[in-house]
């Protein structure tokens, strides 16, 4: 009996306190998570939000995490908020119009869409014997909602997102490969993007391109702010 009660008081000395733990990957993009609102909010600067996401890349307990968020609202909400609604699997009825906004194709050759730049609500690629990369890491987002038609014969279509979008994809391949990874934003203002259509003897992939986000979602946040500021002062 003693034996086994000095056992316990050895493992309660040696125990380590939650803040001297490991920080894990998930830990840290919970943190990261965290300044990036802080930042839309205007609790942060551009240059504090720089440095401390520099610090939690370098942090390497738990403990050293929390010191970033310490003294942030968000730190100290006692548990976790209510779960995001998903966003649907099928577009909303009529939100697309028939024709597309934009039309980008590659016949025996290649063609590109990146930068800063307009997506509207429906694009249509077509790569056949050629190649298509639309790029939306930097596009502007007017719509919530925006589809790609995208088909592939012994071609390829290559679609990168932002990784605070939501992505679905809905189309297939014969003899050919469809790829689209599922993405849930968590902001039911975050852009929805439906990824549709075939490979045929060739491939469609759409991911996201990982440190890039929506800015506009960051710009419609900081007018509510300053909305709410302005509606404020005038009382």
């Amino acid at each position: 009996m003693f034996r086994y009660a000095a056992a316990v008081d050895l493992q309660k000395q040696t125990a380590p306190a939650v803040s001297e733990l490991r920080a894990s990957d998930a830990e840290r993009d919970r943190i990261a998570d965290i300044l990036r609102d802080a930042l839309a909010e205007g609790r942060l600067t551009a240059d504090e939000h720089a440095e401390r996401i520099e610090g939690v890349l370098r942090a390497k307990t738990v403990g050293e995490l929390d010191v970033f968020i310490r003294d942030l609202p968000a730190a100290h909400r006692q548990g976790p908020g209510p779960s995001p609604a998903p966003a649907p699997y099928r577009p909303t009825a009529g939100a697309f119009p028939i024709d597309p906004d934009d039309n980008v194709v590659a016949i025996f050759s290649s063609a590109v869409r990146k930068g800063r730049w307009r997506t509207g609500r429906r694009i249509h690629a077509y790569a056949i014997f050629g190649s298509v990369e639309i790029d939306l890491s930097e596009a502007l987002f007017d719509h919530q909602q925006v589809m790609i038609k995208a088909f592939s014969v012994f071609g390829s279509v290559e679609i990168r997102v932002p990784e605070n979008v939501s992505l679905r994809g809905m189309g297939g391949g014969v003899l050919g490969s469809f790829e689209v990874d599922t993405l849930d934003s968590g902001d039911p203002e975050a852009p929805v993007l439906y990824v549709d259509g075939w490979a045929v003897l060739g491939s469609v992939e759409a991911r996201p391109r990982r440190g890039k986000v929506v800015a506009d979602i960051l710009d419609r946040v900081q007018r509510k702010v300053d909305k709410s500021l302005r509606k404020h002062l005038n009382h």
